[in-house]
C-alpha cells in the first residue's frame, strides 16, 4: 500500500468516492455458501477501505448499502441485512470514534426496523463533532427520490417566493456539506450508476471493476485512485 501511495500524485486524490458494493450475492453462490456469507464478508471489507482511504488522504467516503430498490429482495435476506449492519457499529463504533470518522446516513430512516433505525442514529450523533473521514452509509437510499425531497423540502421552506437555484437545491441534499463527488467505484463488472448519487455524480469520473466487493482490498481502491488521476477532467470546457 505505502508503494502505490508514493507513486499517486498526492495533490490529485478525490476527495469524495462514491463504491457501489457489487457483488457479495455471487461471491456467495460461487462458494455454494448462503448469501448473507456474502454480505457478511462484503461487511469485513470496510473497515481496510476507510484505513486506506485515510491514508490516501481522501475526505469521504460514500457506500450504497441498500437501494429503495432492494426491498423487492427476500425477508429473509432483508432482515440479514439489518442485522449485518446493526453488528458492524455495535463492533465498529469505537474503532471509528479512535479514527476522527464522521458517520453520515443518506436515504431514509423510515421503513427500517427500530433497533436498526437506532444503531444508524446513535452512529451519526457520537461522531457528529470528528473531522476526519467521513464515512456516508447510502441505506433505503435512491438518487431520483433524493432529488424530488430536496425539491420538496425547499418548497416547503421558501413557499415558493424565491427561485431555486442548483447552490441552494444542493442544501437540502442527503450530501449537504460533504465535498463534490469526484469519482464512482463500482465493483463487480456491472456497468450501471443504479439510482446512485444522481446529482452528485454529474462531473464524477467512472470507474467499474471486475471484482466481487468482498475481494476488494486496499490495492483495489488505490488502482481506482490512480486510474481517477489519469483522466483529464475539462468540466465542459476544451
Amino acid at each position: 500500500m505505502k508503494n502505490k501511495k508514493e507513486l499517486l500524485q498526492p495533490g490529485n486524490v478525490p476527495r469524495h468516492v462514491g463504491i457501489i458494493m457489487d457483488g457479495n450475492g455471487r461471491w456467495a453462490r460461487q462458494r455454494n455458501i448462503p448469501r448473507s456469507e456474502g454480505h457478511k464478508a462484503g461487511a469485513d471489507v470496510i473497515e481496510p477501505i476507510m484505513d486506506c482511504a485515510i491514508e490516501l488522504g481522501i475526505k469521504a467516503i460514500s457506500l450504497y448499502a441498500f437501494s429503495v430498490e432492494n426491498w423487492i429482495r427476500p425477508v429473509s435476506e432483508i432482515r440479514g441485512l439489518w442485522d449485518l449492519l446493526e453488528y458492524f457499529f455495535s463492533t465498529k463504533l469505537d474503532t471509528i470514534k479512535e479514527k476522527k470518522i464522521q458517520i453520515r446516513h443518506s436515504g431514509s430512516l423510515s421503513k427500517l426496523p427500530p433497533s436498526t433505525r437506532n444503531v444508524i442514529k446513535k452512529a451519526v450523533e457520537e461522531t457528529a463533532m470528528n473531522r476526519g473521514l467521513i464515512l456516508n452509509f447510502c441505506v433505503d437510499y435512491g438518487g431520483r427520490q433524493e432529488i424530488v425531497r430536496a425539491v420538496n423540502e425547499w418548497s416547503l421552506e421558501a413557499g415558493l417566493k424565491e427561485k431555486l437555484t442548483e447552490k441552494k437545491l444542493e442544501k437540502y441534499l442527503y450530501t449537504a456539506g460533504m465535498p463534490d463527488l469526484d469519482l464512482v467505484i463500482r465493483t463487480s463488472g456491472e456497468y450501471r450508476i443504479s439510482n446512485f448519487l444522481l446529482w452528485q455524480i454529474a462531473y464524477a469520473e467512472l470507474v467499474f471493476m471486475d471484482i466481487l466487493w468482498p475481494e476488494f482490498r486496499p490495492e483495489d481502491l488505490a488502482n481506482a485512485v490512480e486510474e481517477y488521476q489519469k483522466r483529464e477532467r475539462r468540466y465542459g470546457g476544451i
